[in-house]
């Protein structure tokens, strides 16, 4: 499977602070801007306590800044929920295609992993996301176009494998199973939250969290999965169990 490119990071800097800047002496980094410090903080603090339970103000005391600097650049909490879904959608924009370069089992469980890595590090999105829909016009309109592109890519990646003869599935067949793969891809860190509220989305869990995820999906294939690859699949399970 071709590695997919890096994701593009959004623009974050509001449009007052887009003026060309004198440049730096040679071998001296240009500071972060305040802006992008801002969304990196609240992304850390929404992810460790759920973007309900954190305020303008709690994010502005964590950076050392006034509420006055943040509202400067975030004038309302949903401007920053929207900037980090927009980095989010960018970063998976640039992930999803390569769902159809998935010739093997392997290919399958890397991609996965790399798209749960992705939700894992927005996980407050799909840790509130039913509350954060409900009261967040922008999230309710992009998140359609979101479970569209995650569910394309699952049928890509079972095409791939139908290809290279790895999978037997007919298209009658594929529609259900890409609707579970995406239905497990987008509720599978709530179902680890419910199971685990004080320890599930913390750090330490990361690793496991992603492989059980991944293991889950691909289980929805073991009907269609000839014997190698089945058994590939399990060796591989095993390797991230041990």
């Amino acid at each position: 499977m071709a590695a997919p490119k890096p994701a593009a990071k959004a623009a974050t800097e509001a449009p007052r602070e887009a003026a060309a800047e004198p440049a730096l002496p040679r071998g001296r980094k240009r500071p972060r801007r305040t802006a992008e410090r801002i969304l990196e903080v609240t992304l850390v603090l929404f992810n460790r306590l759920g973007e309900p339970n954190v305020s303008t103000t709690a994010i502005s005391a964590e950076l050392g800044i006034s509420p006055g600097n943040l509202y400067y650049h975030y004038p309302a909490k949903d401007l920053l929920i929207n900037a980090l879904f927009d980095r989010y959608e960018s970063a998976l924009d640039e992930l999803l295609p390569a769902a159809e370069g998935v010739a093997n089992i392997e290919d399958a469980w890397l991609f996965l992993h790399m798209l749960y890595e992705l939700v894992w590090n927005h996980r407050f999105l799909y840790r509130d996301l039913n509350d954060l829909l409900s009261k967040n016009r922008h999230l309710e309109t992009r998140f359609q176009r979101v479970l569209k592109r995650k569910t394309r890519a699952a049928h890509d990646l079972l095409a791939g494998l139908s290809r290279h003869g790895a999978l037997r599935i007919n298209m009658a067949q594929a529609e259900p199973v890409a609707t579970a793969m995406t239905v497990l891809l987008t509720y599978w860190l709530s179902y680890e939250y419910v199971r685990d509220p004080r320890h599930a989305l913390e750090p330490e869990q990361a690793g496991a969290a992603l492989a059980r995820g991944a293991w889950h999906v691909l289980s929805l294939l073991l009907p269609f999965l000839d014997e190698p690859s089945q058994q590939h699949l399990q060796q591989l399970v095993g390797a991230y169990a041990g």
